[in-house]
């Protein structure tokens, strides 16, 4: 399947969340009470509460924010072009993504290409277009649509092979296709402290651009070809 599908007309993607607030004191008490209820069924241990969990709460697009989403494409020339929409303002750095879906990836044979992303990147960006009150540009609504309409790929799907119960990261397929983690700085887990206490945003878009060509580097061993060198890689402005 996957040597059929035209590589230049996939836009990669990656999205870091942080919590919407810099620590649990910060919630407004309607929101805390909510938390307070989301976390009960989900905590990982007897003694986790609210507040020590509240660090975890980016990954919950009713209690995060998207404060960076990095995509790459590959032009004619196969050069790997990335750009990255970051910033505190998440209305705008989502209208100006939106943007970019509607304008260059509404056509039917355009595809969207992440690590997990059917269970996280592409829902979460959802929620939060439609919390922000923004439109859900024609590729990433799948209201109504079969499976087989939805212009979506997800490289953790397709290395499951059908066996639903297999979670694999991304810094495992680096592992075992011999690829450069892009964990060498950061990981997920350190992001809402990158952001929140460190207040380094750039250390962050520059994490989330080493996924995205992380993911699209995986997507070519899937397809049986060599990586992408560092010269055919171009990071926009």
């Amino acid at each position: 399947m996957l040597e059929n599908v035209n590589y230049r007309n996939i836009l990669f993607i990656d999205i870091e969340t942080v919590p919407q607030y810099k620590n649990h004191k910060e919630l407004p008490p309607h929101i805390s009470e909510l938390w307070e209820k989301k976390i009960s069924v989900l905590k990982k241990d007897s003694e986790e509460t609210a507040e020590t969990s509240y660090k975890r709460a980016g990954i919950y697009a009713e209690f995060g924010k998207i404060i960076c989403i990095s995509c790459g494409y590959f032009t004619n020339d196969d050069v790997f072009r990335i750009k990255s929409y970051y910033g505190n303002d998440e209305g705008k750095l989502l209208s100006d993504f939106s943007t970019l879906l509607n304008k260059s990836f509404s056509a039917p044979d355009k595809l969207l290409c992440a690590h997990n992303g059917k269970e996280f990147d592409f829902p979460y960006l959802c929620r939060r277009l439609l919390i922000n009150g923004l439109p859900l540009p024609a590729i990433l609504n799948i209201a109504g649509k079969k499976p087989w309409e939805i212009a979506h790929l997800d490289t953790m799907e397709l290395w499951k092979f059908g066996d639903y119960k297999s979670y694999t990261t991304l810094n495992l397929l680096c592992a075992v296709f011999n690829i450069p983690t892009p964990k060498d700085d950061i990981d997920g887990s350190m992001v809402w402290q990158v952001y929140w206490e460190e207040n380094n945003l750039e250390r962050i878009v520059s994490y989330c651009q080493k996924d995205v060509l992380t993911v699209a580097q995986i997507f070519r061993r899937f397809r049986g070809e060599e990586l992408i060198s560092d010269d055919d890689v171009e990071i926009m402005n």
